[in-house]
Formats: C-alpha cells, sequence, structure tokens
C-alpha cells in the first residue's frame, strides 16, 4: 500500500525503544570499566548506591531517546525534489537532501530491529558534508515504499515507481544471482586474508590492553601472569603456533564472509539493483547503476581453479563529516560470482559486457624505484648492521630471503601492470596475488593528471592518473607520448558527449 511522505512524519513508536538502547550501548562502553571497578570495590554498603545510579542512567537514556523520537519528523518535497528531516534534542538541525544527490539508499535490520520488527533506513549521499541521514524504526512496507521515492530523479515519476507489497514480492522472488552456502565457504578460504589478519592483530592487541585494565582493577600480579603465559608458550614449538594461527585465521575469513554475505542475493528492481546480505543484520540495498563510478573485478590462483572471482561497486566519496575527517567511499561488494554472471552484472550496470581494447604496458623503469627503495636499501642497512652487531648476523638469511622473494613480487605486479582502451571503456589490471580489473566509462571521468620524473623526459616515460568521484586510476611508467593522445581522446568524449557522470 503506498503511503505519503509529502507531510511530516515521525519514526516508529519502537525507534524510542532502538534509541534508548542505542544511546544505552554507548554509554556502557564509554563507562565499562568504572562499573566493573564500582562492583568489585566498593562494598556492600554502597551497592544500592551503584545500582540506582545506572537505573538513573537508564531512565535518562529513555528520556533522551523519547524526546529525539519526538523531534525527529521527516518528509519528501516532492516541488523542490528534496528530502527533509528535522532531528536534534537541543539543538535543532535540519537536514536538506537533494534527491538526485542520493547514491542509494540501505535498509538494515539488526536483533533488536527484528525482534520488535521494524527496519532502519540509512541514505548515502555523493559529497555530503554531515553524517549520513539515518531512520533508526520504520515498517517494512514504507522503507521500501520511501525507498523508491528517494531514487527516483523526478517529481513526476514518483507514482511510477511505487509498488505494492506483492509487485515487490514478485520482483525479489527470483533474484538473478544467489550465492548459496558453499559458495560462500569458499570465498571465505580463498580470500580477504589481510583484512583477516588485521582483524585478528587488532583483536590481540585490544585483548591484551583489556586484560592489563582488569590486572589493574583486580591487582594482579602483572610479574606472575607474565611468567605463567611463558611457560605455556613454551609447551608449544612454532610449527604448532604457525599451524594454530593459520587454523585461527580461516575460521575467522569464514566467520567474516558468513557474517557479512550470508544469503547474498541480487535482482532487478525497476531501473535499480536490489542487494540483499548479511547473517544476524539483514541489509538491502538499492542502487542505481548510473551511480556506479568505478566496477571492479578480481580474482587469485584458487579462485581461478574454483571458476569463481569477486565483484565491487565503486561509487563518489561522501566528503567530509561533521568531525571533520573524510569520509571513505562506498563500496558494494559482490563475492563468489562466476564468469557468466560477472558478464551478466556488467551488462546491468555499463549496459554491455566490456571487452580489452588495445592494451599499453609499462616500461621496465617501472621496476627501478620499489626494487631500490622497498629492497636494496633496506637490505643494505641490515647487512651494515648485521656484519657489527653479532646478535644480528644470524638473521643474513632472512634478509636475502626477503630481496629474494620482493624481486619476484615485483616482477609479477610489473607483469600484470596494464591498461587497456577502446572507444567505451578504460580496464586497468593490476595486482600481485588478487588480480584485479577496473573499469571506469570516459564520462566518469573528472579530472586527468599526467606528469614525468625530469630523468624521465628524454626516454619518453610519463605516469596517468584518472580522477573519479570514487577514487584514482594510475597507470604508471607508460609511453609519455602515447599517454598524450590517450588524455587528448577522452577529453574530447567528455566535452562532446552529454553523458553525466551520475
Amino acid at each position: 500500500m503506498d503511503k505519503d511522505f509529502s507531510k511530516p512524519q515521525r519514526e516508529s513508536a519502537f525507534g524510542i525503544i532502538v534509541m534508548a538502547a542505542h544511546t544505552m550501548l554507548k554509554v556502557g562502553i564509554a563507562m565499562f570499566f568504572f562499573i566493573v571497578y564500582a562492583f568489585v570495590k566498593i562494598g556492600g554498603t554502597y551497592l544500592n548506591y551503584t545500582l540506582l545510579a545506572i537505573g538513573i542512567i537508564i531512565l535518562l537514556c529513555l528520556i533522551y531517546a523519547y524526546l529525539w523520537y519526538l523531534k525527529f519528523t521527516f518528509f519528501l518535497n516532492k516541488e523542490k525534489q528534496e528530502f527533509v528531516v528535522n532531528k536534534g534534542v537541543l539543538n535543532r538541525d535540519q537536514v536538506i537532501i537533494q534527491l538526485d544527490k542520493i547514491q542509494q539508499v540501505n535498509i538494515n535490520q539488526n536483533i533488536l530491529q527484528k525482534i520488535i520488527g521494524v527496519y532502519g533506513l540509512k541514505i548515502d549521499t555523493a559529497g555530503a558534508k554531515g553524517e549520513e541521514v539515518s531512520i533508526k524504526a520504520i515498517d517494512e512496507i514504507s522503507a521500501y515504499n520511501l525507498k523508491e521515492h528517494l531514487l527516483s530523479r523526478r517529481a513526476d515519476s514518483v507514482e511510477e515507481t511505487i509498488e505494492t507489497d506483492n509487485e515487490f514480492a514478485s520482483t525479489t522472488e527470483t533474484p538473478l544471482l544467489r550465492i548459496s552456502a558453499w559458495t560462500l565457504f569458499k570465498v571465505g578460504l580463498t580470500s580477504n586474508y589481510g583484512q583477516s589478519l588485521a582483524l585478528m592483530s587488532a583483536f590481540f592487541l585490544y585483548t591484551v590492553q583489556e586484560a592489563r585494565h582488569i590486572m589493574d582493577v583486580f591487582e594482579l600480579d602483572k610479574s606472575y601472569v607474565k611468567s605463567t603465559v611463558m611457560g605455556l608458550a613454551t609447551l608449544f614449538s612454532v610449527a604448532v603456533i604457525v599451524v594454530i594461527l593459520l587454523v585461527a585465521l580461516l575460521i575467522i575469513n569464514l566467520v567474516r564472509t558468513f557474517y557479512k554475505y550470508f544469503e547474498l542475493e541480487i535482482s532487478q528492481h525497476k531501473h535499480s539493483l536490489l542487494l540483499s546480505s548479511g547473517l544476524i543484520a539483514k541489509k538491502s540495498t538499492l542502487i542505481s547503476p548510473n551511480k556506479v563510478q568505478i566496477t571492479k573485478y578480481s580474482q587469485n590462483y584458487f579462485q581461478k581453479k574454483l571458476n569463481m572471482l569477486n565483484m565491487s561497486l565503486k561509487q563518489a566519496h561522501f566528503g567530509q563529516n561533521k568531525k571533520g575527517h573524510e569520509m571513505q567511499g562506498n563500496t558494494l561488494e559482490i563475492v563468489g560470482c562466476n564468469p557468466a554472471e560477472r558478464d551478466e552484472l556488467l551488462k546491468m550496470i555499463l549496459g554491455i559486457a566490456p571487452v580489452k581494447g588495445k592494451t599499453f604496458i609499462p616500461d621496465w623503469r617501472f621496476l627501478n624505484l620499489p626494487i631500490f627503495f622497498k629492497l636494496v636499501l633496506p637490505v643494505s642497512i641490515f647487512l651494515i648492521v648485521a656484519f657489527n652487531v653479532p646478535e644480528v648476523k644470524p638473521f643474513i638469511g632472512v634478509a636475502i630471503a626477503y630481496l629474494l622473494i620482493g624481486v619476484f613480487m615485483i616482477y609479477i605486479s610489473y607483469r600484470r601492470h596494464r591498461i587497456s582502451v577502446d572507444q567505451d571503456f578504460i580496464i586497468k589490471t593490476s595486482g600481485i596475488w588478487d588480480v584485479s580489473n577496473e573499469i571506469v566509462m570516459p564520462n566518469k571521468i573528472q579530472a586527468i593528471t599526467t606528469f614525468q620524473y625530469p630523468w624521465h623526459k628524454g626516454i619518453d616515460v610519463g605516469h596517468l592518473s584518472l580522477h573519479t568521484a570514487a577514487g584514482q586510476i594510475h597507470f604508471k611508467y607508460g609511453n609519455y607520448s602515447e599517454i598524450k593522445q590517450l588524455v587528448n581522446y577522452w577529453l574530447y568524449q567528455v566535452e562532446s558527449g552529454n553523458e553525466g557522470w551520475m
């Protein structure tokens, strides 16, 4: 059933519960150690006061959530094609979003929202100077209906984009792409090792830091704890520890993959793509293909053997948030596709499946600076230290292995660094383990930068950077005369064409 969004309206009343829980979680995290210390150190005489203080905090969070609910309103101005949000408890803020600046609308549902039967809706815009707009509690029908309105570019087309429950259900019953659990299992085993390793390292450092706080709170003997841990460590050989770490890395990778991409489905919804996934917190995203700036697909050796690859759709950066920090570009990831599904998605996003045109390769001088600064220089410094410090000398073999492996990896990077150009697409290929292909259309280019090092002018070698709203694409150490010809060709395409970048 259609809902009129032209008049100011509030969230669902259940938003009070969601906002209160969100506020209590933030307060609880900020005061966690104070609460633990209070229960451990304060005697039974003052325990009631501690519980009373916690009760007052909960009450204040509920009051704040209720005031937020009363003050938070939103509506759609069809004449000006704007979505207006009024919010704030003490300071009143009004956020006005032009509909043509909206890149995507995300519909999320965490555990609490599932229990009470509401959804959260977030709006991401290109070049926004504030945080994205978030509606914390809205019913399912209104959420998808509002999403359609927000992604409509013209006021008179709003009615055309509205669908009833049955119509929406019919578009999502047969998704164009559905990733199975078995495919996700293979994705978890073959990708994102770096991210999982970083996550495991961050968790380890956080655990160590929190353990120190706990030892301070309970006044534990740090030297005794340290000697106990070291004693346990000696029970395991280095090989066993390495195996344990690898198993832990794979488990973390699998958990992350299933948590984020469980039941990943992609379907075509009017003139947009609907992506939904998530194990606990279900997320649905409706994106317009014309707002995708860079389309990327990547594949490593194991994924090639399993006939699968990963895709990502990069949209415009969001500018700066209220704290002044740069917000990252919005990237949607589609994992576990096979080549046929990739081509089908590329057709939906780009109109046709791109084919590599004329390929340009870098000069062999691509190898010089990386090998010198990343390998020769640090290894030379290490060898000087090793020959003067006896304790370091046994590790010379490690330095030599580092040098040989590094040279091999830089050479592989050089061999795969390519850019292919035809009339409709620019495809940049790069990578060492994961070989990626970044696809951009000439009309998405916002600026082009070329430069040469002074010592490369005589040999006609230069560099190229294509600037888009979603980031840059670099081609290094190419033939500078060919690069200038390409730049003139792309500038002609951009100036003579009438297609916009959004």
